[in-house]
């Protein structure tokens, strides 16, 4: 794959997705990157069906339970790990073979990320106690006041990016659709990347998530 900056896989749970990265690692002298959201935490190996110890051993995997499950992990912060392990693959001559569930990484893998400030940490847990306190009603009329133009590109019931807005126009004084108008810088070019989404029929992949389900309670993913 002369040329090929990277060989991005993407697809549902239960398609086959990471098996076909390791496949495509191991055939090309590559390393496996995670760009699954879920998959980055430490304590979730079972529940996320992180890669086993034996398919580590047969090639380099990156960016796997390398965060404890406390952390609130952003796509910006993902983007800069992501950006690390590209560059080491690449010095060591190896093809990175990024594979995930999350649309939201490879959308910022091939067009970057709209370069919102940290938010402080104080901030954040302000607008969650909030949104805790007075429901997503409540915290909607918060966002009405403090931020229309975001008012009216959300909906009521969507707690989790009201508050996101709110954080952003807190911190910075300025409405999250402004950030999001400033152009990010892709990571990667689309056009030296290979694109593969892994599908399955839909009664082959129930099958296979209701057998991955039970492969989980047995190893442990109530306790987990």
């Amino acid at each position: 794959m002369d040329g090929t900056q990277a060989v991005l896989i993407a697809g549902a749970t239960g398609s086959g997705k990471s098996a076909l990265a390791l496949g495509v690692a191991e055939a090309f002298d590559g390393v496996v990157i995670n760009a699954d959201s879920m998959q980055v935490y430490a304590e979730l190996r079972v529940l996320t069906a992180r890669p086993t110890a034996e398919d580590e051993a047969r090639a380099p995997h990156y960016l796997y339970g390398h965060v404890p499950a406390s952390d609130a992990y952003s796509t910006g912060r993902w983007l800069k790990d992501v950006g690390g392990a590209i560059g080491a693959a690449h010095a060591a001559g190896k093809l990175p073979v990024i594979v995930g569930g999350t649309g939201l990484y490879f959308k910022a893998l091939l067009e970057g990320l709209s370069p919102v400030p940290e938010i402080p940490a104080d901030v954040r847990a302000h607008w969650r106690d909030q949104a805790a306190r007075v429901g997503a009603e409540g915290i909607f009329r918060h966002l009405q006041e403090r931020d229309p133009v975001m008012a009216e590109r959300l909906k009521l019931g969507d707690t989790q990016r009201i508050t996101r807005a709110l954080e952003v126009i807190d911190a910075t004084g300025r409405s999250l659709a402004h950030w999001q108008s400033q152009s990010g810088t892709p990571l990667l070019d689309e056009a030296a990347c290979v694109k593969i989404v892994a599908v399955l029929d839909r009664e082959a992949l129930y099958a296979r998530l209701d057998q991955r389900f039970l492969a989980m309670l047995e190893a442990g993913a109530l306790d987990e």
